[in-house]
C-alpha cells in the first residue's frame, strides 16, 4: 500500500469513493451518494446536519460511515475534506471570493498569504528521509520516466531539467500517445514520477497504472490522499496546490527544488564533476548575452 507523507494515519482513506460504498444497499448507496457529488456541500456539517440535508437520521449514517470503513464520523469529516479538495474547480475559488470582497491589491496578499502556508505545510510534513530513498532509487534507476500534463507540464519540465543537469537518464511524456508508449516498455529497474493534483488527469493517472503493471518503480506527487496518483503509485509525496482561484505550484516546485538538492549531494563527488563542465559553458557558452 502506498506510503503518503504527514498522513500515514489516513492511508485506510485510499481507496476510492465507488470502492468503499460498494457492499452497501443500493438504497444506502444512493442515500449516500451526494456527498460524493458535491463533498464541499457537507464538510462542515456536524452528523446531525448532514442527515437532516440527506432526508434520514444521524444513527443511520454513523452506520453507512462505519460500514464504508471509517471508525468514527470525525474521520469521515477528514476523507470528506480530502475529496472536497481533489474536485476544485477554478470557478468554485472565483465565486467564493465575491467581486467586491476587496480590491486587488488585497487578492494579490491573499494569493501570497496562501502560497506561504502551502510552503509551510509542505515544511511541516515532508519526511526528508523519504525524499533520501527516493533519491537513491533515482540513482540506481535504469531509466526515469516522468509523466504529467495539463498544468503540470511546468513541473515535468522543470523536473527534467534539473535531472538532466546532473546527468541522470530522464526522459518525460506529457501527452496522452507519448504516455502510452513511453509507458509500455518499463520494467523492474525502472522509476516513474508521475504528477498530477486534484481529481487527476487521465492519461496520467492511466500511465501510472500501466507503469505499475509492468514491473515499474512508481512515485506519486499529488495534493489529496484521495487522488487516485496516491492510490496507484508505490509510495506518494503530498503537496498543497490551494490558490483563491486555480492552482499555485509554489510548494510543488519547492519539493521537486528539495528532490533535486537532495540527488545533488548524494553523489556530491559525482556531482562536482558534471558542474565543472557545466561551470565552463555558463562562462562561455553560446547562449549568454555577452554584452
Amino acid at each position: 500500500m502506498p506510503k503518503v507523507n504527514g498522513r500515514d494515519n489516513l492511508i485506510r482513506g485510499l481507496p476510492s469513493f465507488g470502492e468503499r460504498i460498494g457492499h452497501l444497499s443500493v438504497k444506502r448507496q444512493e442515500l449516500i451518494r451526494p456527498i460524493h457529488e458535491k463533498p464541499r456541500d457537507f464538510v462542515l456539517l456536524s452528523i446531525r446536519d448532514v442527515a437532516q440535508k440527506l432526508g434520514t437520521d444521524p444513527a443511520t449514517v454513523l452506520r453507512i460511515v462505519r460500514s464504508m470503513g471509517f471508525p468514527s464520523y470525525r474521520e469521515f469529516k477528514l476523507y470528506i475534506h480530502e475529496l472536497s479538495i481533489a474536485g476544485a474547480t477554478s470557478l468554485e475559488g472565483m465565486r467564493a471570493i465575491g467581486p467586491v470582497d476587496s480590491g486587488l491589491t488585497s487578492h494579490v496578499r491573499k494569493a501570497l498569504d496562501q502560497d506561504l502556508q502551502n510552503l509551510h505545510a509542505l515544511r511541516n510534513t515532508l519526511d526528508l528521509d523519504r525524499v533520501v530513498k527516493l533519491a537513491e532509487r533515482i540513482y540506481k534507476a535504469r531509466r526515469i520516466l516522468l509523466i504529467g500534463g495539463d498544468m503540470a507540464v511546468s513541473l515535468i519540465d522543470f523536473l527534467d531539467y534539473k535531472l538532466t543537469l546532473l546527468g541522470l537518464p530522464v526522459s518525460i511524456a506529457v501527452t496522452p500517445g507519448k504516455t502510452l508508449h513511453a509507458v509500455r516498455g518499463l520494467g523492474k529497474k525502472d522509476l516513474v514520477v508521475a504528477i498530477s493534483f486534484r481529481r487527476g488527469l487521465r492519461q496520467t493517472v492511466e500511465g501510472l497504472q500501466q507503469a505499475r503493471a509492468n514491473g515499474a518503480y512508481c512515485v506519486g506527487i499529488a495534493d489529496t490522499f484521495v487522488s487516485p496518483i496516491a492510490r496507484f503509485a508505490h509510495e506518494c509525496f503530498l503537496t498543497s496546490v490551494e490558490a483563491p482561484v486555480s492552482n499555485s505550484y509554489t510548494a510543488p516546485i519547492s519539493l521537486l527544488h528539495i528532490l533535486f538538492t537532495v540527488c545533488a549531494h548524494y553523489r556530491r563527488a559525482r556531482t562536482l564533476s558534471v558542474l565543472e563542465k557545466v561551470d565552463y559553458e555558463q562562462r562561455h557558452g553560446y547562449r549568454w548575452y555577452m554584452g
